[in-house]
């Protein structure tokens, strides 16, 4: 019987570097696990690429496929719809294969009311006053934008406490072997593979 894979959640404030860290992760020619893209109704940003960074879609299509059930979480965040397909999901999981999303936080707690089992990783910024230079350095939001992530990212820093790990995205690289390490100690956790050994039992 095929394991099931792991479902990997990354999150954290906007602004904070989950596109680069996760570009950053995918690079590495040893990553295993594969990357479940979102859906967004923002519009795309510039060198972004529908059906590799996301699903860009209508709002029109997207709240169809709310209102199908086809949607594992979904958040409205900043005037935009943002979520994960859940076909896709569940039929790489039963698969064997790990999955990895990388998505906003009011999503990533509905995600863990449906599969609590998952592996939630916080990915924070060093302080907050790195974290506006970084969204100011974007250059693709007015400031009064800017201000309203800012107080968004202070509330959403405080759910840090349900998430399973944090990672401190100060050096990208080091983000990244964080978050590999992480995934490594979650598939040697006894709970995962206890049932190997008792099925052997089993069969003495």
């Amino acid at each position: 019987m095929t394991e099931r894979g792991l479902l990997i959640v990354l999150s954290g404030p906007s602004g904070v570097g989950k596109g680069t860290v996760r570009e950053a992760v995918f690079k590495d020619p040893e990553t295993k696990f594969e990357y479940s893209i979102s859906m967004t109704t923002r519009k795309p940003r510039e060198g972004e690429v529908d059906g590799v960074d996301y699903y860009f879609r209508s709002r029109e299509e997207f709240e169809k496929a709310i209102s199908d059930g086809k949607m594992l979480e979904y958040a409205e965040y900043v005037g935009n719809y943002y979520g994960t397909p859940l076909d896709y999901v569940e039929e790489r999981l039963n698969s064997g294969v790990d999955i990895f999303l990388e998505i906003e936080i009011q999503g990533a707690m509905q995600v863990k009311k449906r599969m609590p089992e998952g592996v939630f990783i916080f990915l924070t910024p060093p302080d907050l006053a790195e974290l506006k230079s970084r969204l100011i350095g974007r250059g693709t939001e007015t400031l009064d934008v800017v201000e309203a992530r800012m107080k968004t990212a202070k509330e959403e820093i405080e759910m840090m406490a349900s998430y399973d790990y944090a990672v401190v995205n100060d050096v990208v690289l080091d983000a990244v072997r964080k978050i590999k390490g992480i995934v490594e100690t979650e598939h040697l956790k006894t709970e995962r593979v206890i049932h190997r050994y008792q099925n052997m039992l089993e069969e003495i």
